[in-house]
């Protein structure tokens, strides 16, 4: 995926609002589609300090956890996808390192998304972790597409 795609994703993808109603909603969509596809999941919906929806469907790993948390600091830390993040770095030859960022704690491979309110900014991420990056990422952002009837 190109990194205009990306940007514009992340353009596109923004809620007026964004609540425990919509917390549910979003993670529910998430683990119906997970469920569906038999896919070995983490979901997580967090903000900086609380974890909002967490749930891990059968055949995911305790790694996937890690992972997830991983990705989500990425997107509260940078306020962009990790996926896009992820491959604006190999487009310019760097890796988190060069950018003082310690891969112990931040990820830059897809699958987690900022949650940005209109006239507030990235409030939170939502994270999906077990399948391949373009997978998890792709998942995120086709539940959000639908939820704010938006294409993508």
């Amino acid at each position: 995926m190109d990194l205009d795609q990306l940007a514009k994703q992340e353009d596109i993808l923004v809620f007026d609002r964004f609540d425990e109603d919509t917390v549910w909603s979003i993670g529910s969509k998430l683990v119906g589609i997970a469920q569906a596809q038999n896919a070995p999941v983490v979901i997580n919906i967090r903000t900086p300090d609380r974890t909002l929806f967490h749930a891990s469907l059968a055949g995911a790993k305790p790694a996937n956890d890690v992972w997830a948390r991983r990705k989500s600091n990425l997107v509260l830390r940078e306020h962009q996808s990790s996926m896009r993040f992820g491959a604006e770095l190999k487009a310019g030859g760097k890796t988190l390192a060069d950018h003082g960022i310690d891969f112990a704690d931040y990820a830059d491979h897809g699958g987690s998304f900022p949650i940005r309110v209109s006239g507030v900014g990235v409030i939170g991420a939502i994270t999906v972790s077990g399948l391949a990056s373009h997978e998890d990422h792709g998942m995120i952002v086709g539940v959000l597409a639908e939820h704010l009837g938006v294409s993508i």
